[in-house]
């Protein structure tokens, strides 16, 4: 039976595996970012790629706009899964980091799936059924050095999610997080630019110096998150709530 699942952050990296993943299952995709023409492309793409199966639409949306949001929960409609992606991360050490990118990453990371969450959540209450799964981080389980605004942002996201799991236990609607270590994406090729800018390595050996964090000693893929998410969606998941799933090798075993 095709669900209808709402996908944040969808016009690139994870996001946009994520939708392509779900379409390529029958489901109904609404893929939201602020950026139309990159969504735009990316849901071409996806499409192309999954054509005959499932839908994706592209709507352009900011997740940190409380009235956006309510007019894209309006415009949407009810929604099966809810997958909180949009994320936005800078570096700087803490005595550096300005308040604008405090106030910019914790709009993004946590006012974000609070407002999406809170406006979507409704007709899952309504059905007595529902799946959110929030894209966190393993900052979000542990600090990080270099990333106080970011590590910040994904602790609120995780803490919201076990909030959410904590009011719904027992239903079938369930919150759950997914936590990966450094991802195999844009982001991860920016956090690498600035730690080259700063250290005096090149790009390439700042990418390999994140990888090597990890006990995978190599960045998640963005299709091993679409794994995690297409799983914690699933009938057999049911029973999953208020989990936070590490995507790092065995790093975080708490």
């Amino acid at each position: 039976m095709s669900r209808r699942v709402l996908v944040t952050g969808a016009s690139r990296g994870v996001g946009a595996a994520i939708a392509g993943r779900f379409a390529a299952l029958g489901d109904e995709v609404i893929a939201v970012s602020r950026d139309l023409d990159a969504l735009r492309r990316s849901v071409a793409d996806q499409a192309a790629v999954v054509a005959g199966e499932g839908t994706i639409r592209a709507l352009a949306c900011d997740v940190t706009d409380e009235t956006a949001i309510a007019g894209l929960a309006d415009q949407v409609g009810d929604v099966d899964v809810l997958v909180n992606n949009a994320g936005r991360s800078e570096s700087a050490p803490l005595h550096e980091t300005t308040l604008e990118s405090w106030q910019a990453q914790m709009a993004v990371n946590a006012t974000g799936v609070f407002l999406c969450t809170r406006a979507f959540i409704g007709g899952m209450r309504d059905r007595g059924e529902g799946r959110i799964i929030t894209i966190a981080s393993t900052a979000g389980r542990a600090g990080a050095a270099y990333a106080s605004a970011y590590s910040a942002s994904k602790h609120a996201a995780v803490g919201l999610t076990r909030a959410a799991a904590a009011e719904f236990a027992g239903t079938r609607i369930t919150a759950n997080a997914v936590c990966p270590a450094f991802v195999d994406t844009e982001m991860t090729q920016r956090s690498a630019e600035r730690i080259a800018q700063r250290s005096g390595r090149t790009v390439s050996e700042s990418v390999e110096a994140l990888a090597r964090l990890s006990p995978l000693r190599r960045l998640v893929t963005v299709d091993e998150i679409a794994d995690a998410v297409e799983w914690l969606a699933s009938p057999g998941a049911v029973a999953i709530n208020g989990q936070t799933i590490v995507i790092d090798g065995g790093g975080l075993q708490t």
